[in-house]
């Protein structure tokens, strides 16, 4: 007999062999059906996989993020196969799934492949699927692999990397394919398909290799939930910040500039002081200090640091200086020059923790087909800070972190977020630096500060930075989509590689823990996130233009001036309207321009020293004195920021 742990910490005994699938059936009928995949001990199998010893198994049904992967991945050999059927000279690369559907990369020679194409390739996709093929999993030789490819070039090339025993083919139907597993249990599952795009990709996302043609693809179990996304996506389009960033005017970008370097323009740079100025002011309440680094650093900080072997590939080229022969690179992170900040001095245990915060600009040269809008670029600015602390100040320091980044979160209305523990990969430890020890006392820490904020976490293993375990904050957008933002990492590497130390309390020296944190994560990709979620129309204390005046005549723009300068003395920023125009095509204007208030002011407003007040998506809200309503304005900001 062996025994099968689930999830909720029930066992129950089979006579071995077992498979998921009946596991399943020995719980309901019901689950039984809607089982699509299974993790065995954390790796994930098909439902048909013979389990022979003691495991710990986990089921898997549409609901589940790791039931999609299977159902995706599985589509995405549906996609092969039609490409296939159509285009039997085409070169299969890769196809995994993705967050939200799958993508194949296909060497399609000389033959086209356009959106003219998606409708007969959709179609081949959900005629292959009713044949309800089961999906089969099987080894192969590494000889027997290689002959089977031997005119697929990427494939060979894929191969050539593996070794005997670790081979295996995935069939359904008349289709074959190099591939490790995870599927669901028979291409009948799959009931509606949608061809969204294709593009360009490097093999291997090499610029040096040949472009490919990335095809991506979206599948779902029932027709309504293909239609429903369908209607997200254009959803997501009238909210993409490119448009919106345009639009709005916060940023743009400029070819004599460069790729991937964002310009912001005056309402973008004010949007971008008011988060700087939210966040230092939380920061200062919580005792950190602010420090400024240089945008270059000496080649040597970044080959101590580590960051140099782990990114000097995606850095930009080193800077050589003429006479003295010296090397120094772009600042591809902030921690190093903060890391010599700290050892410019000497340290007591007394002295100890140092907070130092940053809104450092870093630079990565990202590949010139991964750029998209501020989400990916090449020059960005994250809100920074690394704190120094005893072994024994760790969990409170760590605490207080996730303190600040719930406090920013819950300002900015990102509610729907979970917690993701990124731990090392628990095969491959070349990849980190630092001893075996020191990792687990970082990886402890997080877990046990998780723990005790009641955070909602999952554990990832092999998202670890390479110097330290991470928390990161995966945020729900309106859309629904997961994106990165608040970070925070522990980090007993830096300190030793920098020789940075204490003095203790027995006198002797010690060495200081470190956090990395960056609760917006970066400027730039919180930004676009923030515009994508809100749709541009920000809440009040963080629109850049808080109020447009509209006087109904050119009679009027003394007194609409005069009101303005009150409102600027109070911290309260806008604009006037003095155009020539009706006040009617005005309002209209001002809520395309996402302004929250819109004050009208005529002769009554004049004589009374008043104002008639519009709030966007409101409506009319009638006239008002101006100092009630700056007291108004002064408490719709003050209620938001504490709720």
């Amino acid at each position: 007999m062996i025994k099968i742990t689930l999830p909720d910490g029930s066992i129950k005994e089979f006579e071995a062999p077992i498979t998921p699938l009946q596991v399943a059936q020995s719980i309901s009928d019901g689950l039984a059906r809607n089982t699509i995949s299974a993790l065995v001990n954390g790796k994930q199998v098909e439902v048909s996989t013979a389990i022979t010893k003691d495991a710990k198994v986990q089921l898997l049904t549409w609901n589940d993020d790791m039931g999609k992967k299977a159902f995706w991945h599985s589509s995405a050999h549906l996609l092969a196969q039609a490409i296939l059927d159509f285009y039997p000279s085409a070169h299969l690369t890769i196809g995994p799934a993705i967050e939200n559907g799958f993508y194949y990369d296909v060497d399609f020679g000389d033959q086209a492949f356009s959106e003219k194409d998606f409708e007969k390739i959709e179609k081949k996709m959900l005629e292959n699927a009713k044949k309800n093929s089961t999906f089969k999993l099987y080894p192969i030789s590494k000889a027997e692999a290689l002959e089977t490819y031997k005119a697929n070039p990427y494939k060979t090339e894929l191969i050539e990397n593996l070794n005997d025993g670790e081979i295996t083919f995935c069939s359904h139907d008349n289709f074959f394919d190099l591939c490790r597993g995870g599927h669901i249990p028979a291409t009948g599952i799959v009931k509606a398909a949608k061809i969204l795009n294709a593009a360009g990709a490097y093999w291997r996302g090499n610029e040096k290799n040949k472009q490919l043609t990335r095809v991506y693809g979206i599948t779902f179990p029932k027709q309504k939930d293909l239609t429903e996304y369908l209607a997200r996506l254009e959803e997501a389009k009238r909210r993409d910040h490119r448009k919106l960033g345009k639009e709005l005017g916060i940023f743009t970008f400029s070819e004599k500039v460069g790729a991937g370097l964002p310009l912001w323009l005056p309402k973008g740079a004010a949007l971008r002081k008011r988060l700087e100025n939210f966040l230092s002011e939380a920061q200062k309440k919580q005792g950190y200090e602010f420090v400024i680094t240089p945008h270059i650093g000496h080649k040597e900080l970044y080959v101590t640091s580590g960051h140099y072997e782990k990114y000097g590939e995606d850095s930009f080229q080193p800077i050589h200086t003429p006479h003295e022969g010296e090397e120094f690179l772009l600042k591809p992170m902030n921690c190093p020059h903060h890391c010599e900040i700290y050892k410019a001095q000497q340290w007591s245990y007394k002295d100890l923790p140092k907070r130092y915060a940053e809104f450092g600009t870093v630079y990565r040269y990202e590949q010139s087909g991964e750029l998209h809008g501020l989400t990916r670029v090449r020059g960005f600015t994250q809100d920074d800070a690394h704190l120094f602390c005893t072994p024994d100040q760790l969990l409170e320091e760590f605490e207080k972190v996730i303190d600040l980044v719930l406090y920013v979160f819950s300002s900015l209305g990102f509610n729907d977020f979970t917690a993701q523990v990124s731990l090392r990969d628990q095969e491959n430890r070349e990849k980190y630096i630092g001893t075996e020890s020191n990792w687990e006392k970082a990886e402890t820490a997080i877990l046990q500060a998780a723990t005790q904020k009641g955070l909602k976490t999952v554990i990832e293993y092999g998202e670890a930075a390479f110097y330290g375990p991470k928390l990161d904050f995966m945020v729900k957008d309106a859309l629904g989509r997961s994106w990165q933002l608040g970070t925070i990492q522990v980090d007993y590497n830096l300190p030793e590689r920098f020789d940075l130390w204490y003095t203790g309390a027995d006198n002797e020296k010690h060495r200081p823990v470190m956090i990395h944190r960056a609760p917006f994560g970066s400027m730039e990709r919180f930004i676009a996130i923030l515009i994508e979620n809100t749709a541009g129309d920000f809440p009040l204390w963080l629109s850049p233009e808080q109020f447009i005046i509209l006087p109904i005549s050119e009679k009027y723009v003394d007194y609409a001036k005069k009101v303005s300068q009150l409102l600027e003395n109070h911290d309260i920023c806008g604009l006037i309207d003095q155009r020539n125009e009706k006040t009617g095509k005005k309002i209209r204007d001002a809520e395309l321009r996402k302004i929250p208030y819109m004050l009208v002011v005529g002769e009554n407003e004049e004589q009374s020293e008043s104002i008639s007040v519009r709030r966007r998506s409101q409506g009319d809200l009638g006239v008002m004195s101006v100092e009630d309503f700056i007291k108004r304005v002064k408490e719709e900001i003050a209620n938001h920021l504490n709720q």
